[in-house]
């Protein structure tokens, strides 16, 4: 059974939003250790962003997702995640709906980079602090040096909400697609949003 977790929004006593992690969170983290979800969601509600989580079995896959019938649980898309490096060493975190169909031959050219293939899981980790099966923009919490360029397709973008995993794959959290747009701002990113697919 899934357990349903909705979230407040945070309020900062200054009364302004953040629009960037401070420097002190990111010294308090060593700029080492990958934040928890605990952490995401603090900085969530930081920034003001109404968030609700529901907890699932662990899903590897776009099938193993929809299986569960989270469309029914939490409105709006359901998205897959790409993290992909050139042949420069250029990385990508491409942010889709989980039935997007992307040519990863092609992409390349979308994005005006060098030819594409999956990063390691190594680097995945160095990175975004995440496992594979794990992928999501909030992840960009743990890309302190903005190694990342974030590319939002399109399509996506049409929703007025988005889900995404809080960092492990047996939950998936729901913000909305502004709200999506502000977090990876304040994390140092500015997103791209291209037609990536067909």
């Amino acid at each position: 059974m899934s357990e349903r977790v909705q979230a407040r929004e945070g309020e900062r006593e200054s009364g302004q939003e953040s629009n960037r992690m401070s420097e002190r969170e990111r010294e308090g983290k060593g700029g080492q250790e990958p934040a928890t979800r605990a952490e995401l969601f603090a900085h969530l509600d930081a920034l003001g962003i109404a968030h609700e989580t529901v907890a699932h079995p662990p899903v590897f896959t776009v099938a193993e997702s929809e299986a569960l019938g989270k469309q029914e649980l939490l409105p709006g898309g359901h998205t897959k995640n790409l993290f992909l490096k050139d042949k420069k060493g250029r990385l990508f975190l491409i942010v889709a709906l989980n039935d997007a169909r992307i040519d990863l031959k092609s992409l390349h050219k979308v994005l005006g980079a060098g030819r594409l293939s999956f990063g390691r899981p190594e680097l995945l980790r160095e990175v975004l602090g995440v496992e594979p099966g794990s992928v999501t923009p909030f992840a960009l919490i743990n890309d302190r040096q903005q190694r990342v360029t974030v590319v939002l397709d399109a399509a996506m973008m049409v929703h007025e909400r988005l889900n995404f995993h809080p960092l492990e794959n047996n939950a998936t959290t729901n913000i909305a697609r502004d709200d999506l747009l502000r977090f990876i701002r304040s994390c140092g990113h500015e997103p791209r949003i291209l037609v990536v697919s067909e």
